[in-house]
Protein backbone atom coordinates (compact mmCIF):
# COMPACT_ATOMS: atom_id res chain seq x y z
CA UNK A 1 0.00 0.00 0.00
CA UNK A 2 2.73 2.49 0.84
CA UNK A 3 3.42 5.24 3.17
CA UNK A 4 0.26 6.37 4.70
CA UNK A 5 1.97 8.97 6.42
CA UNK A 6 0.63 8.17 9.53
CA UNK A 7 -3.41 8.36 8.35
CA UNK A 8 -4.12 5.64 10.60
CA UNK A 9 -4.19 7.57 13.14
CA UNK A 10 -7.19 9.11 12.21
CA UNK A 11 -8.87 5.97 11.55
CA UNK A 12 -7.97 6.12 7.76
CA UNK A 13 -6.39 2.56 7.99
CA UNK A 14 -6.95 1.24 4.43
CA UNK A 15 -7.18 3.76 2.18
CA UNK A 16 -5.21 3.03 -1.88
CA UNK A 17 -2.54 4.54 -2.43
CA UNK A 18 -1.62 8.09 -0.47
CA UNK A 19 -0.79 10.69 -2.49
CA UNK A 20 1.14 13.72 -0.50
CA UNK A 21 1.89 17.57 -1.41
CA UNK A 22 2.36 15.98 -5.32
CA UNK A 23 4.03 19.12 -7.75
CA UNK A 24 1.07 21.11 -9.31
CA UNK A 25 1.51 19.52 -12.87
CA UNK A 26 1.19 16.59 -11.37
CA UNK A 27 -2.37 17.14 -9.85
CA UNK A 28 -3.36 19.04 -12.49
CA UNK A 29 -2.70 15.45 -14.51
CA UNK A 30 -4.70 13.61 -11.84
CA UNK A 31 -7.26 15.75 -11.51
CA UNK A 32 -7.69 15.73 -15.72
CA UNK A 33 -6.98 12.04 -16.15
CA UNK A 34 -10.07 11.27 -13.61
CA UNK A 35 -12.31 13.92 -15.37
CA UNK A 36 -12.20 15.83 -12.36
CA UNK A 37 -12.28 19.06 -14.49
CA UNK A 38 -11.09 20.63 -18.26
CA UNK A 39 -7.62 22.92 -19.11
CA UNK A 40 -9.20 26.27 -19.64
CA UNK A 41 -7.09 27.84 -22.40
CA UNK A 42 -5.74 30.49 -20.33
CA UNK A 43 -3.69 27.28 -18.34
CA UNK A 44 -5.93 26.98 -15.43
CA UNK A 45 -8.05 23.85 -14.15
CA UNK A 46 -11.65 24.46 -14.42
CA UNK A 47 -14.25 22.47 -12.19
CA UNK A 48 -18.26 22.48 -11.72
CA UNK A 49 -18.78 22.18 -8.35
CA UNK A 50 -21.94 20.28 -8.87
CA UNK A 51 -24.86 21.42 -6.60
CA UNK A 52 -23.09 23.21 -3.85
CA UNK A 53 -21.78 26.59 -5.44
CA UNK A 54 -21.55 28.43 -2.06
CA UNK A 55 -20.91 28.13 1.65
CA UNK A 56 -23.58 26.07 3.13
CA UNK A 57 -23.92 27.91 6.75
CA UNK A 58 -27.02 25.28 7.60
CA UNK A 59 -24.56 22.65 7.27
CA UNK A 60 -22.36 24.08 9.74
CA UNK A 61 -21.40 22.67 12.98
CA UNK A 62 -19.73 23.14 15.76
CA UNK A 63 -19.04 19.94 18.56
CA UNK A 64 -20.17 21.12 21.89
CA UNK A 65 -17.42 19.59 24.73
CA UNK A 66 -16.76 21.26 28.16
CA UNK A 67 -13.54 22.28 26.85
CA UNK A 68 -15.29 25.13 24.64
CA UNK A 69 -18.51 25.50 25.75
CA UNK A 70 -18.63 28.41 27.36
CA UNK A 71 -16.38 29.97 24.43
CA UNK A 72 -18.13 29.69 21.83
CA UNK A 73 -20.86 32.43 20.90
CA UNK A 74 -23.77 29.53 19.71
CA UNK A 75 -26.91 30.53 17.85
CA UNK A 76 -27.67 29.90 14.40
CA UNK A 77 -24.51 30.58 13.11
CA UNK A 78 -22.47 28.34 15.42
CA UNK A 79 -24.30 25.46 15.79
CA UNK A 80 -24.00 22.79 18.06
CA UNK A 81 -23.50 18.99 17.91
CA UNK A 82 -22.82 16.36 20.38
CA UNK A 83 -19.88 14.45 20.68
CA UNK A 84 -21.45 11.30 19.75
CA UNK A 85 -23.18 12.09 16.85
CA UNK A 86 -19.55 13.70 15.40
CA UNK A 87 -18.24 10.37 16.48
CA UNK A 88 -20.60 8.09 14.58
CA UNK A 89 -20.89 10.49 11.57
CA UNK A 90 -17.07 10.87 11.40
CA UNK A 91 -16.87 6.84 11.82
CA UNK A 92 -18.89 6.36 8.69
CA UNK A 93 -16.83 9.00 6.89
CA UNK A 94 -13.80 6.82 7.22
CA UNK A 95 -15.56 3.51 6.45
CA UNK A 96 -16.54 5.57 3.32
CA UNK A 97 -13.09 6.58 2.34
CA UNK A 98 -11.75 2.86 2.85
CA UNK A 99 -10.07 1.53 -0.12
CA UNK A 100 -9.71 5.37 -2.25
CA UNK A 101 -6.44 7.13 -2.97
CA UNK A 102 -6.31 9.87 -0.85
CA UNK A 103 -4.34 13.45 -1.61
CA UNK A 104 -2.43 14.70 1.58
CA UNK A 105 -1.28 18.52 1.91
CA UNK A 106 0.77 19.03 4.73
CA UNK A 107 1.44 23.19 5.20
CA UNK A 108 0.45 26.18 7.27
CA UNK A 109 -1.54 28.89 8.48
CA UNK A 110 -0.40 31.97 9.10
CA UNK A 111 2.67 33.93 7.39
CA UNK A 112 4.32 34.95 11.07
CA UNK A 113 6.18 32.08 12.44
CA UNK A 114 5.20 33.04 15.93
CA UNK A 115 1.25 32.43 14.91
CA UNK A 116 2.33 30.06 12.29
CA UNK A 117 0.27 26.65 12.67
CA UNK A 118 1.04 23.45 10.71
CA UNK A 119 -2.40 21.89 9.27
CA UNK A 120 -3.28 19.07 7.27
CA UNK A 121 -5.75 18.48 4.70
CA UNK A 122 -6.68 15.06 3.33
CA UNK A 123 -8.67 15.13 0.56
CA UNK A 124 -11.22 12.55 -2.17
CA UNK A 125 -10.73 14.92 -5.15
CA UNK A 126 -7.17 15.79 -7.16
CA UNK A 127 -8.83 19.23 -7.69
CA UNK A 128 -9.62 19.85 -4.19
CA UNK A 129 -5.89 19.24 -2.63
CA UNK A 130 -4.57 21.70 -5.71
CA UNK A 131 -6.67 24.32 -4.28
CA UNK A 132 -4.96 23.79 -0.58
CA UNK A 133 -2.33 23.51 -2.42
CA UNK A 134 -2.11 26.82 -3.72
CA UNK A 135 -4.30 28.39 -1.09
CA UNK A 136 -2.68 27.86 1.91
CA UNK A 137 1.20 28.36 2.85
CA UNK A 138 3.46 26.06 1.14
CA UNK A 139 6.55 24.33 2.96
CA UNK A 140 9.97 23.91 1.82
CA UNK A 141 11.61 20.49 1.85
CA UNK A 142 12.82 20.93 5.22
CA UNK A 143 9.78 21.83 6.95
CA UNK A 144 7.86 19.01 5.31
CA UNK A 145 10.57 16.49 6.40
CA UNK A 146 9.59 17.79 10.30
CA UNK A 147 5.99 18.94 9.76
CA UNK A 148 3.25 17.83 12.49
CA UNK A 149 0.20 19.01 12.23
CA UNK A 150 -1.85 20.52 14.88
CA UNK A 151 -5.07 20.86 12.69
CA UNK A 152 -6.56 18.57 10.20
CA UNK A 153 -9.46 18.62 7.94
CA UNK A 154 -10.79 15.91 6.14
CA UNK A 155 -12.65 16.47 2.86
CA UNK A 156 -14.84 13.44 0.77
CA UNK A 157 -17.56 15.40 -1.35
CA UNK A 158 -18.72 11.31 -2.24
CA UNK A 159 -19.41 10.82 1.40
CA UNK A 160 -23.32 12.61 1.87
CA UNK A 161 -24.91 12.53 5.05
CA UNK A 162 -28.18 10.78 6.49
CA UNK A 163 -29.74 13.68 8.36
CA UNK A 164 -31.68 11.19 10.21
CA UNK A 165 -28.63 8.73 11.05
CA UNK A 166 -26.50 11.49 11.13
CA UNK A 167 -28.07 14.11 13.00
CA UNK A 168 -27.60 16.47 9.90
CA UNK A 169 -30.04 19.13 7.86
CA UNK A 170 -28.84 17.69 4.49
CA UNK A 171 -26.24 15.22 2.86
CA UNK A 172 -23.77 18.05 3.80
CA UNK A 173 -22.03 18.47 6.59
CA UNK A 174 -18.70 20.98 8.26
CA UNK A 175 -18.21 19.79 11.34
CA UNK A 176 -15.27 21.28 13.76
CA UNK A 177 -14.35 19.50 16.47
CA UNK A 178 -11.96 21.78 18.40
CA UNK A 179 -11.03 19.37 20.99
CA UNK A 180 -9.90 16.41 18.55
CA UNK A 181 -8.14 19.34 16.41
CA UNK A 182 -9.96 18.23 13.54
CA UNK A 183 -12.86 19.34 10.43
CA UNK A 184 -14.86 17.07 8.55
CA UNK A 185 -16.30 18.10 5.68
CA UNK A 186 -19.00 15.58 3.48
CA UNK A 187 -21.65 16.21 0.62
CA UNK A 188 -20.29 19.44 -0.95
CA UNK A 189 -17.78 19.62 -3.54
CA UNK A 190 -17.22 23.48 -2.91
CA UNK A 191 -14.00 24.05 -1.63
CA UNK A 192 -14.64 27.63 0.07
CA UNK A 193 -15.30 25.06 2.71
CA UNK A 194 -12.26 23.89 3.79
CA UNK A 195 -10.55 27.73 3.63
CA UNK A 196 -13.44 29.09 5.83
CA UNK A 197 -12.87 26.04 8.03
CA UNK A 198 -9.48 27.05 8.53
CA UNK A 199 -10.14 30.25 8.77
CA UNK A 200 -12.98 29.78 11.74
CA UNK A 201 -10.18 27.78 13.57
CA UNK A 202 -7.70 30.98 13.53
CA UNK A 203 -10.62 32.93 14.82
CA UNK A 204 -10.78 30.67 17.61
CA UNK A 205 -7.28 30.05 18.92
CA UNK A 206 -5.57 33.38 18.06
CA UNK A 207 -7.80 35.70 20.26
CA UNK A 208 -6.16 33.83 23.36
CA UNK A 209 -3.06 34.72 22.13
CA UNK A 210 -3.67 38.40 21.84
CA UNK A 211 -4.17 38.19 18.10
CA UNK A 212 -7.08 40.29 16.46
CA UNK A 213 -8.05 37.98 13.51
CA UNK A 214 -9.81 39.95 10.45
CA UNK A 215 -12.00 38.77 7.33
CA UNK A 216 -9.89 41.50 5.34
CA UNK A 217 -7.60 42.23 2.47
CA UNK A 218 -4.06 44.03 3.07
CA UNK A 219 -1.66 45.79 1.43
CA UNK A 220 1.32 48.13 1.84
CA UNK A 221 2.55 51.31 -0.23
CA UNK A 222 6.18 51.90 -1.82
CA UNK A 223 7.07 53.76 1.86
CA UNK A 224 5.84 50.82 3.55
CA UNK A 225 2.57 51.85 4.92
CA UNK A 226 -0.05 49.30 5.52
CA UNK A 227 -4.01 49.18 4.96
CA UNK A 228 -6.43 46.95 5.33
CA UNK A 229 -9.59 46.29 3.47
CA UNK A 230 -12.85 44.68 5.16
CA UNK A 231 -15.97 44.04 3.10
CA UNK A 232 -18.18 41.16 2.44
CA UNK A 233 -17.92 39.23 -1.25
CA UNK A 234 -18.71 41.07 -4.03
CA UNK A 235 -18.03 44.79 -2.22
CA UNK A 236 -14.21 44.74 -3.77
CA UNK A 237 -12.04 43.91 -1.26
CA UNK A 238 -9.89 41.77 -3.50
CA UNK A 239 -10.27 44.53 -6.49
CA UNK A 240 -9.00 47.32 -4.70
CA UNK A 241 -6.03 45.38 -2.41
CA UNK A 242 -4.71 44.06 -5.82
CA UNK A 243 -3.43 47.47 -6.59
CA UNK A 244 -0.56 47.70 -9.35
CA UNK A 245 0.42 50.69 -7.47
CA UNK A 246 1.14 49.09 -3.85
CA UNK A 247 2.06 45.76 -2.65
CA UNK A 248 -0.26 43.30 -1.91
CA UNK A 249 0.10 41.21 1.50
CA UNK A 250 -3.21 38.78 0.81
CA UNK A 251 -6.45 39.03 -0.44
CA UNK A 252 -8.98 37.52 2.31
CA UNK A 253 -7.73 36.56 5.68
CA UNK A 254 -5.25 38.18 8.35
CA UNK A 255 -4.06 38.89 11.98
CA UNK A 256 -3.11 42.36 13.59
CA UNK A 257 -0.28 41.32 16.68
CA UNK A 258 1.66 43.52 18.44
CA UNK A 259 4.46 43.35 15.97
CA UNK A 260 2.23 43.77 12.76
CA UNK A 261 -0.51 42.12 10.29
CA UNK A 262 0.47 39.01 8.84
CA UNK A 263 -1.45 37.03 6.31
CA UNK A 264 -2.88 33.76 7.02
CA UNK A 265 -2.70 32.05 3.80
CA UNK A 266 -0.62 31.30 0.88
CA UNK A 267 -2.48 32.38 -1.83
CA UNK A 268 -6.12 33.87 -3.19
CA UNK A 269 -9.62 33.09 -3.85
CA UNK A 270 -10.87 36.10 -5.80
CA UNK A 271 -14.51 36.60 -7.53
CA UNK A 272 -14.19 36.46 -11.35
CA UNK A 273 -17.60 36.93 -12.19
CA UNK A 274 -17.13 39.76 -15.03
CA UNK A 275 -13.97 39.94 -14.73
CA UNK A 276 -11.86 41.87 -17.45
CA UNK A 277 -8.64 42.39 -18.06
CA UNK A 278 -9.11 45.99 -18.43
CA UNK A 279 -10.59 46.71 -14.72
CA UNK A 280 -8.35 43.75 -12.92
CA UNK A 281 -4.72 42.95 -14.89
CA UNK A 282 -3.40 41.49 -11.95
CA UNK A 283 -6.18 38.84 -11.36
CA UNK A 284 -6.64 38.44 -14.72
CA UNK A 285 -2.97 37.42 -15.09
CA UNK A 286 -2.50 35.31 -12.17
CA UNK A 287 -5.45 32.87 -13.64
CA UNK A 288 -2.69 30.98 -15.58
CA UNK A 289 -1.71 27.09 -15.23
CA UNK A 290 -1.80 25.89 -11.42
CA UNK A 291 -4.53 27.95 -10.59
CA UNK A 292 -8.30 26.71 -10.03
CA UNK A 293 -11.07 28.14 -11.83
CA UNK A 294 -14.56 26.77 -9.80
CA UNK A 295 -18.02 27.15 -11.88
CA UNK A 296 -16.48 29.48 -14.52
CA UNK A 297 -18.52 28.70 -17.79
CA UNK A 298 -15.81 27.08 -20.20
CA UNK A 299 -17.01 25.99 -23.49
CA UNK A 300 -16.17 22.59 -23.81
CA UNK A 301 -15.41 22.45 -27.63
CA UNK A 302 -14.19 25.71 -28.24
CA UNK A 303 -12.48 26.32 -24.57
CA UNK A 304 -13.55 30.01 -24.57
CA UNK A 305 -14.27 31.17 -21.06
CA UNK A 306 -17.26 33.35 -20.56
CA UNK A 307 -16.76 35.32 -17.22
CA UNK A 308 -19.37 36.92 -18.11
CA UNK A 309 -22.06 33.61 -17.52
CA UNK A 310 -23.63 33.37 -14.16
CA UNK A 311 -25.27 30.31 -15.87
CA UNK A 312 -23.44 27.88 -12.85
CA UNK A 313 -23.57 30.91 -10.57
CA UNK A 314 -22.88 34.42 -9.32
CA UNK A 315 -20.41 33.18 -7.14
CA UNK A 316 -17.82 32.00 -9.80
CA UNK A 317 -14.15 31.69 -8.44
CA UNK A 318 -10.64 31.92 -9.30
CA UNK A 319 -7.97 30.38 -7.07
CA UNK A 320 -4.10 31.08 -7.42
CA UNK A 321 -1.16 31.49 -5.28
CA UNK A 322 -0.50 35.13 -3.94
CA UNK A 323 3.08 35.65 -5.62
CA UNK A 324 0.77 34.62 -9.10
CA UNK A 325 0.17 38.31 -8.09
CA UNK A 326 3.54 40.23 -9.48
CA UNK A 327 3.94 42.93 -6.41
CA UNK A 328 2.91 40.57 -3.68
CA UNK A 329 4.36 40.49 -0.41
CA UNK A 330 6.34 37.21 0.79
CA UNK A 331 6.43 36.04 3.12
CA UNK A 332 2.75 37.98 3.98
CA UNK A 333 3.72 40.33 6.68
CA UNK A 334 3.60 44.39 7.28
CA UNK A 335 4.05 46.60 9.85
CA UNK A 336 0.68 48.55 12.15
CA UNK A 337 -1.93 49.32 9.61
CA UNK A 338 -2.15 53.29 8.75
CA UNK A 339 -5.30 53.26 6.73
CA UNK A 340 -8.55 51.11 7.59
CA UNK A 341 -11.17 50.90 5.08
CA UNK A 342 -14.41 49.81 4.97
CA UNK A 343 -16.46 48.52 2.20
CA UNK A 344 -20.06 48.08 1.25
CA UNK A 345 -22.12 47.92 -1.61
CA UNK A 346 -24.71 49.88 -0.62
CA UNK A 347 -27.50 49.21 -3.68
CA UNK A 348 -29.98 51.77 -1.60
CA UNK A 349 -27.73 54.54 -3.25
CA UNK A 350 -27.86 55.99 0.76
CA UNK A 351 -23.77 55.88 1.18
CA UNK A 352 -21.10 58.30 -0.24
CA UNK A 353 -18.52 57.00 -2.45
CA UNK A 354 -16.30 58.15 0.34
CA UNK A 355 -16.34 59.01 4.28
CA UNK A 356 -14.15 59.27 7.40
CA UNK A 357 -15.26 57.11 10.60
CA UNK A 358 -14.59 57.97 14.14
CA UNK A 359 -13.00 56.01 16.11
CA UNK A 360 -16.64 54.88 17.58
CA UNK A 361 -18.14 55.00 14.61
CA UNK A 362 -15.61 53.13 13.28
CA UNK A 363 -16.35 50.15 15.95
CA UNK A 364 -20.80 50.75 14.85
CA UNK A 365 -20.01 49.78 11.43
CA UNK A 366 -17.31 46.94 11.97
CA UNK A 367 -19.88 45.49 14.33
CA UNK A 368 -22.81 45.90 11.53
CA UNK A 369 -20.63 44.84 9.00
CA UNK A 370 -23.35 46.48 6.29
CA UNK A 371 -24.07 45.76 2.40
CA UNK A 372 -27.04 44.99 0.39
CA UNK A 373 -28.33 42.12 -1.77
CA UNK A 374 -29.92 43.06 -5.52
CA UNK A 375 -32.68 42.55 -6.35
CA UNK A 376 -33.36 39.62 -8.86
CA UNK A 377 -29.76 37.65 -7.54
CA UNK A 378 -32.21 35.59 -4.77
CA UNK A 379 -35.63 33.83 -5.60
CA UNK A 380 -38.17 36.46 -4.01
CA UNK A 381 -36.03 39.53 -3.82
CA UNK A 382 -37.76 42.43 -5.73
CA UNK A 383 -36.05 45.53 -3.92
CA UNK A 384 -32.49 46.20 -2.15
CA UNK A 385 -32.18 44.36 0.63
CA UNK A 386 -29.88 45.27 3.78
CA UNK A 387 -27.38 42.88 4.84
CA UNK A 388 -25.49 43.03 7.75
CA UNK A 389 -22.51 40.43 8.63
CA UNK A 390 -21.24 41.29 11.93
CA UNK A 391 -17.48 42.24 11.81
CA UNK A 392 -17.74 41.39 8.09
CA UNK A 393 -17.62 37.70 8.72
CA UNK A 394 -19.84 36.38 10.89
CA UNK A 395 -20.30 33.35 9.30
CA UNK A 396 -16.71 32.29 10.95
CA UNK A 397 -16.67 34.07 13.96
CA UNK A 398 -17.09 31.17 16.96
CA UNK A 399 -16.81 33.76 19.91
CA UNK A 400 -18.71 36.60 20.96
CA UNK A 401 -18.83 39.92 18.30
CA UNK A 402 -17.36 41.71 21.07
CA UNK A 403 -14.04 39.90 21.44
CA UNK A 404 -13.19 40.90 17.35
CA UNK A 405 -14.53 44.48 18.43
CA UNK A 406 -13.03 44.88 21.09
CA UNK A 407 -9.06 43.32 19.72
CA UNK A 408 -9.70 45.79 16.70
CA UNK A 409 -10.53 48.88 18.77
CA UNK A 410 -8.03 48.84 21.18
CA UNK A 411 -5.72 48.39 17.48
CA UNK A 412 -7.09 51.70 15.90
CA UNK A 413 -7.09 53.59 19.09
CA UNK A 414 -2.95 52.27 19.57
CA UNK A 415 -1.97 52.80 16.50
CA UNK A 416 -4.13 55.97 15.50
CA UNK A 417 -5.36 54.20 12.20
CA UNK A 418 -7.65 56.95 10.09
CA UNK A 419 -11.01 54.57 9.09
CA UNK A 420 -12.94 55.22 6.16
CA UNK A 421 -16.57 53.75 4.77
CA UNK A 422 -16.20 52.89 0.80
CA UNK A 423 -19.21 52.77 -1.04
CA UNK A 424 -18.07 50.55 -4.27
CA UNK A 425 -22.60 50.35 -4.85
CA UNK A 426 -24.94 52.96 -6.30
CA UNK A 427 -25.48 56.59 -6.74
CA UNK A 428 -27.66 58.55 -8.22
CA UNK A 429 -30.74 56.41 -6.91
CA UNK A 430 -31.46 52.94 -5.84
CA UNK A 431 -29.96 49.54 -7.82
CA UNK A 432 -32.36 49.87 -11.30
CA UNK A 433 -32.36 53.58 -10.82
CA UNK A 434 -28.89 54.14 -10.20
CA UNK A 435 -25.70 53.53 -11.46
CA UNK A 436 -22.62 51.72 -9.91
CA UNK A 437 -19.66 53.69 -8.60
CA UNK A 438 -17.01 53.99 -11.23
CA UNK A 439 -14.18 51.39 -10.15
CA UNK A 440 -11.28 54.41 -11.28
CA UNK A 441 -13.25 56.52 -9.28
CA UNK A 442 -13.35 54.14 -6.51
CA UNK A 443 -9.24 53.56 -7.02
CA UNK A 444 -8.54 57.26 -6.69
CA UNK A 445 -10.43 57.53 -3.50
CA UNK A 446 -8.82 55.19 -1.91
CA UNK A 447 -5.44 56.23 -2.83
CA UNK A 448 -6.17 59.50 -1.51
CA UNK A 449 -7.40 58.28 1.84
CA UNK A 450 -3.96 55.46 1.64
CA UNK A 451 -1.80 58.60 0.18
CA UNK A 452 -2.91 61.28 3.02
CA UNK A 453 -3.98 63.46 0.99
CA UNK A 454 -7.31 63.51 2.73
CA UNK A 455 -5.93 64.78 5.79
CA UNK A 456 -6.77 68.36 4.89
CA UNK A 457 -9.91 68.64 3.03
CA UNK A 458 -12.94 69.67 4.31
CA UNK A 459 -15.56 67.91 5.37
CA UNK A 460 -19.32 67.98 6.36
CA UNK A 461 -20.96 65.94 8.34
CA UNK A 462 -24.08 63.16 6.92
CA UNK A 463 -26.85 64.51 8.72
CA UNK A 464 -28.43 60.66 9.29
CA UNK A 465 -25.57 59.17 10.00
CA UNK A 466 -23.00 61.17 11.17
CA UNK A 467 -19.73 60.17 9.38
CA UNK A 468 -17.44 62.75 7.80
CA UNK A 469 -17.66 63.30 3.77
CA UNK A 470 -14.94 65.47 1.83
CA UNK A 471 -15.70 68.36 -0.04
CA UNK A 472 -13.21 67.53 -2.41
CA UNK A 473 -10.96 65.06 -3.77
CA UNK A 474 -8.13 65.18 -5.80
CA UNK A 475 -9.12 63.59 -9.55
CA UNK A 476 -12.74 63.38 -8.40
CA UNK A 477 -15.59 65.49 -10.04
CA UNK A 478 -17.06 67.79 -6.36
CA UNK A 479 -20.75 66.59 -7.08
CA UNK A 480 -20.39 62.63 -6.91
CA UNK A 481 -19.00 63.01 -3.46
CA UNK A 482 -22.34 63.93 -1.57
CA UNK A 483 -24.74 61.42 -2.40
CA UNK A 484 -27.67 63.38 -2.05
CA UNK A 485 -26.56 65.67 -4.87
CA UNK A 486 -26.88 62.92 -7.16
CA UNK A 487 -29.88 61.97 -7.18
CA UNK A 488 -32.54 63.69 -9.38
CA UNK A 489 -35.65 64.23 -6.69
CA UNK A 490 -32.83 64.74 -3.17
CA UNK A 491 -36.35 64.36 -1.10
CA UNK A 492 -36.41 60.66 -2.17
CA UNK A 493 -32.57 60.30 -1.44
CA UNK A 494 -33.83 61.30 2.01
CA UNK A 495 -36.54 59.05 2.73
CA UNK A 496 -34.43 56.14 1.55
CA UNK A 497 -31.74 57.40 3.62
CA UNK A 498 -34.25 57.30 6.86
CA UNK A 499 -35.41 53.89 5.57
CA UNK A 500 -31.75 52.70 5.66
CA UNK A 501 -31.17 53.86 8.92
CA UNK A 502 -33.85 52.42 10.53
CA UNK A 503 -32.62 48.96 9.28
CA UNK A 504 -28.95 49.87 11.22
CA UNK A 505 -31.30 50.42 13.79
CA UNK A 506 -32.93 47.32 13.90
CA UNK A 507 -29.84 45.41 13.32
CA UNK A 508 -27.88 46.84 16.08
CA UNK A 509 -30.41 46.07 18.83
CA UNK A 510 -29.14 42.69 18.89
CA UNK A 511 -25.91 44.15 20.85
CA UNK A 512 -26.21 43.80 24.25
CA UNK A 513 -23.73 45.72 26.90
CA UNK A 514 -22.45 48.06 24.22
CA UNK A 515 -20.77 51.45 25.23
CA UNK A 516 -22.81 54.63 24.94
CA UNK A 517 -20.34 55.80 22.67
CA UNK A 518 -20.97 53.22 19.88
CA UNK A 519 -24.41 53.26 20.57
CA UNK A 520 -24.64 56.73 19.82
CA UNK A 521 -22.44 56.68 16.76
CA UNK A 522 -25.06 55.17 14.87
CA UNK A 523 -27.35 56.64 13.11
CA UNK A 524 -29.73 59.28 14.12
CA UNK A 525 -33.90 58.64 13.99
CA UNK A 526 -35.61 61.55 12.45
Amino acid sequence: MGNTYGLERLGLVNPGTVYRNLPVARLVEIALARGEGILAPNGALSVNTGKYTGRSPNDRFIVDTPTVHDSISWGTVNQPVSETTFECLYSRLTAYLQGRDLFVFDGFVGADPAYRMPIRIVNQYAWQNLFVHQLFIRPTAAELAGHEPQFTVICAPGFKANPELDGTRSEAFIVLNFDRRLVIIGGTSYAGEMKKSIFTVMNYLLPDQGVCPMHCSANMGPAGDTALFFGLSGTGKTTLSADPERYLIGDDEHGWSDKGIFNFEGGCYAKCIKLSAEHEPQIWNAIRFGSVLENVVVDPHCRIIDYDSDALTENTRAAYPVDFIPNAVIPGVGGHPRTVVFLTADAFGVMPPIAKLTREQAMYHFLSGYTSKLAGTERGITEPQATFSTCFGAPFLPRSPMVYAGLLGERIARHNASVYLVNTGWTGGPYGTGRRMSLPYTRAMVRAALNGELDEVEFTSDPVFGFLVPKACPGIPAEILNPRNTWGEPEKYDAMARKLAGLFRENFAKFKDVPASILEAGPVSK
